[in-house]
C-alpha cells in the first residue's frame, strides 16, 4: 500500500498505472494504496475481475480501476478501453500484459513475488503509444 501512495503522486490528476504481475504479487493492495492517498477508502477496493471496471470518487480526483485477468487481448479491444485511459481522472490497469496497445506516459510497475512472502516491483520504462 505504501508504494501505491507513493505512485498516486506520479499520476494525479489524469494519469495512467499499468500493473503486471503474478496472481498473488500485490496488484489490487497496490491499488489500494492509490486509492488511500486519492481520499478513497481502501477498504472498499476491490479487485474488479468479474466487472472488469469499478471507479471511485475521492476528495478531488476520480479512479477508474481496470482488471484484465480473464480477457485476452482481442476482447480487450472491443471494451473502448483506449478512450477511457485518455480520460479524466487516475487510472490503474491489473494485468496490463493484456493490453493490445501502449500507452504513453503510463507507469508501468511489475510486481513479483518472491520467497517467504517477499516483494519486488520493477518499473519499466515507457513506451510510445503505437
Amino acid at each position: 500500500m505504501a508504494v501505491g501512495y507513493e505512485v498516486a503522486a506520479r499520476l494525479r490528476p489524469d494519469g495512467v498505472l499499468l500493473l503486471s504481475g503474478d496472481l498473488g504479487a500485490g496488484k489490487t493492495v497496490l491499488v489500494r494504496g492509490v486509492a488511500d492517498a486519492l481520499g478513497i477508502d481502501p477498504a472498499e477496493i476491490q479487485s474488479p475481475t468479474f466487472t472488469l471496471m469499478r471507479s471511485y470518487q475521492g476528495r478531488s480526483e476520480s479512479l477508474l480501476h481496470v482488471d484484465l485477468y480473464r480477457l485476452e487481448s482481442e476482447e480487450v479491444s472491443a471494451l473502448g478501453l483506449e478512450e477511457a485511459l485518455h480520460g479524466p481522472g487516475v487510472k490503474v490497469v491489473e494485468w496490463a500484459e493484456r493490453l493490445p496497445f501502449a500507452v504513453a506516459g503510463a507507469v508501468e510497475l511489475i510486481l513479483h513475488r518472491g520467497h517467504e512472502g517477499e516483494r519486488e516491483i520493477e518499473e519499466r520504462a515507457n513506451q510510445e503509444e503505437v
